[in-house]
């Protein structure tokens, strides 16, 4: 079985590419970023007067990252618990990585319980978000 997920809950993908797909029991997520749903405003971004991002608030993205990755899993019927695998992309990993590492651990408490994660320094992404997820999720059979 192979299906696309879409949801209107998170936001819209920047490129022609699903939500998610699934196949069998995995449920593949695309990059998840941290834009809000319909309005694709970047939460803790700080703008100069020329309209320049000068500042980001990591703990702000990551929390809306979190509930867009929790968005496209409920349209697919999968929890946040089903997450098995995670690979994290910071544009600024030295600075970042730390005040991400306390919102990961508030999201996932219980170490044993937690995906795997792989947490990656990139020097950009396609829009200017400081912060994007990769995700794979196991479901139960249909």
């Amino acid at each position: 079985m192979n299906d696309t997920v879409q949801t209107p809950n998170a936001p819209a993908a920047v490129g022609a590419y699903p939500h998610a797909r699934r196949v069998g029991d995995l449920l593949f997520l695309s990059g998840i970023g941290p834009r809000t749903p319909g309005s694709d405003t970047i939460p803790g971004n700080v703008y100069d007067r020329d309209g320049r991002l000068v500042a980001h608030d990591i703990e702000a993205q990551a929390q809306q990252v979190f509930a867009n990755v929790r968005a496209v899993l409920e349209a697919a019927g999968a929890r946040w618990e089903d997450l098995v695998d995670v690979t994290v992309f910071l544009t600024d990993l030295a600075g970042d990585f730390k005040r991400y590492n306390a919102a990961w651990t508030a999201a996932f408490p219980d170490p044993a319980a937690a995906p795997c994660r792989t947490t990656l320094g990139i020097t950009a992404l396609p829009t200017p978000i400081a912060i994007e997820l990769k995700c794979i999720a196991h479901l139960p059979p249909r």
